[in-house]
């Protein structure tokens, strides 16, 4: 699953924190990319799993819409943890238990008010410690954690650096990606995949790919408009 990014001028009605409402067209562009590529991510999966990871994600997708558009949720931590509710009732094994962990996490350190990068560091942080307690998979296991530790990584970095809220998206998405094509030099070591040993290598890992078109929709939300090709599309 081939992996470029191409992004233009930053949306022009955005501000150096992020609101509720961005947010929610974070995680409804975030949905619409996993939308878009269930059936790829089925086939990544056929190679080492059972093939259903594009389904659970396509469940997910709706879940995570249902919460942006929810309009109870006025708050980053409420959102979160409605959405993070929200994919733990989707029944797709490991991967979205390991996602409604991330997003449940991520609720833990999100507050009542508009997030700045370095609150947003501190709750993409949050997130990948609460997956961090759900699994033992750590980076080069060919995981989902191949493609999230290096954005949580990214958006640290640029908030460090004081890098503007879309410059931070930009860069946390290209790590994400780049993670996600790093898999397919690795050896799957943890879920059904680690049965298939070296028949894994030169394949990207499902998983990974997911975190990456996550993270990629995070940064749609705040782009005028974005192209992604993931073998083709």
């Amino acid at each position: 699953m081939g992996c470029s990014l191409q992004y233009s001028v930053p949306y022009q009605g955005m501000t150096e924190r992020i609101s509720t409402a961005d947010l929610k067209r974070m995680f409804s562009e975030a949905a619409r990319c996993l939308r878009d590529q269930h059936q790829q991510l089925s086939q990544l999966d056929s190679v080492a799993g059972d093939g259903d990871h594009g389904v659970a994600m396509l469940r997910t997708a709706e879940q995570v819409e249902a919460a942006a558009q929810d309009e109870s949720s006025q708050s980053p931590r409420a959102f979160l943890r409605d959405s993070g509710g929200r994919v733990l009732s989707v029944d797709g094994g490991a991967s979205t238990a390991l996602l409604g962990a991330f997003l449940t996490g991520m609720a833990d350190a999100a507050g009542e008010s508009d997030l700045d990068c370095e609150m947003l560091a501190a709750i993409f942080e949050s997130g990948m410690n609460a997956v961090s307690k759900q699994t033992r998979a750590r980076p080069g296991d060919k995981t989902m954690v191949d493609a999230l530790a290096p954005a949580v990584a990214a958006i640290r970095a640029a908030a460090v650096s004081g890098a503007p809220v879309a410059d931070t998206l930009q860069q946390a998405a290209a790590a994400a990606c780049a993670g996600a094509e790093s898999t397919k030099a690795l050896v799957a070591r943890y879920g059904r995949a680690k049965f298939q040993g070296e028949k894994t290598l030169g394949h990207t890992d499902a998983g990974a790919a997911s975190m990456a078109l996550l993270f990629h929709g995070f940064c749609l939300a705040f782009t005028a408009q974005g192209e992604m090709d993931h073998g083709g599309h």
